[in-house]
């Protein structure tokens, strides 16, 4: 039997971290699979509804490490996880995305020779001043195996020189989560909450540093926000990061009444408003995957983008940083002009499948 390590840092890694643990607890006789959680990212939303809706059990490790400097952040967890690893000598340490928790649990492994495998890699917005990017980098130059989400993985791995026969095209686990889930996402009661009605608002998120940690780019957003409140109300899931800034630069009085500020929001009833909205704009990489497996249109206000079949295949338009170019945009969309939209190669719910079918081939 082989011991694997599964690492996450977030709520998102535990999404794509979810049809692998179900994948590999399909196969008792050859995985012993442990969940390591290194508490990067704190999220209350976490509590036992969230591991029962996914169907995976609480980490059976957690570090702590909450907040600080990536320095910082990035010690706490490598020091923790060097613990774990020598206690349960594991065959292979499964990384996640590309927080901070991936890049340092994967230097861990490797400095004590324990293969690593990294779902979703290859991923590039070749944008070295995103943190993000920089973790990608670092994980894939030193990973054994390679499981890739899209064609750009592929080629992007290929390019630095990583062996055709580590990469495996197996799509995405992000999406895996969303298949799996949809009966428990029909269900939400979200809208009614709220008080909107399917179709006939916006939805919007935006947490990078880029957008909201600098005044008049926030003050930007928030005008361009309130422009596209004249036609549908506006739904925004605000970040703790966000909601801090949007009152220390006191944006919070150029507000429109008609964007309806909530907390986070858990993954059912996030999942049930992108279903259901007819615009999103957004500046999150998961997002755009997720609106274009549910063919809702998507404008992405960044410059770059590390998934680029969001863009090439799916509903998603980058907008770059120009929110009057964006405004453009949705004026289109909300006249009916918009690209439809197609889903992915092997985007089809079957991608922990693929990657535990490589594993019982090269580990067993």
């Amino acid at each position: 039997m082989k011991k694997i390590i599964s690492v996450v840092g977030a709520r998102p890694n535990f999404m794509k971290m979810a049809p692998v643990h179900r994948a590999l607890t399909s196969f008792p006789e050859h995985f012993n699979h442990l969940i390591c959680h290194t508490g990067q990212h704190f999220d209350n939303l976490m509590s036992d509804i969230f591991f029962k809706e996914l169907s995976i059990p609480a980490p059976h490790y957690n570090l702590g490490v909450h907040c600080g400097s990536h320095a910082t952040q990035t010690a706490s967890v490598m020091i923790g996880f060097e613990r774990i690893c020598q206690q349960e000598n594991p065959d292979l340490v499964i990384v996640y995305g590309d927080v901070n928790s991936t890049m340092a649990c994967s230097i861990v492994a490797k400095k004590l020779m324990i293969k690593i495998a990294h779902v979703e890699s290859g991923l590039r917005s070749f944008d070295r001043n995103m943190p993000e990017e920089i973790n990608r980098i670092i994980t894939d130059s030193i990973s054994d195996y390679y499981f890739v989400t899209e064609p750009s993985g592929e080629k992007n791995l290929k390019h630095d020189g990583v062996p055709q026969e580590k990469i495996v095209f197996v799509g995405n686990t992000m999406i895996d989560t969303l298949v799996y889930s949809l009966p428990l996402i029909w269900e939400s009661d979200i809208l009614t909450k709220i008080g909107c009605e399917r179709g006939k608002y916006i939805l919007t998120t935006f947490h990078r540093p880029s957008n909201v940690d600098f005044k008049d780019k926030f003050g930007q957003i928030i005008t361009f926000l309130n422009l596209l409140a004249e036609s549908y109300p506006v739904i925004f899931p605000i970040h703790p990061r966000s909601r801090g800034n949007l009152y220390s630069f006191g944006l919070d009085t150029n507000i429109s009444d008609r964007i309806i500020l909530t907390p986070p929001l858990g993954y059912t009833d996030f999942l049930q408003l992108v279903s259901n909205a007819c615009l999103v704009v957004t500046d999150s990489g998961g997002i755009q995957e997720e609106t274009t497996y549910l063919r809702v249109p998507c404008l992405t206000l960044r410059t770059t983008t590390e998934r680029p079949v969001t863009t090439e295949v799916g509903t998603n338009i980058l907008c770059s940083d120009d929110t009057s170019n964006a405004y453009n945009y949705a004026q289109e969309i909300f006249s009916g002009n918009y690209k439809q939209g197609n889903i992915p190669k092997n985007w089809d719910g079957k991608a922990g499948e693929r990657i535990v079918a490589f594993l019982l081939e090269r580990l067993n």
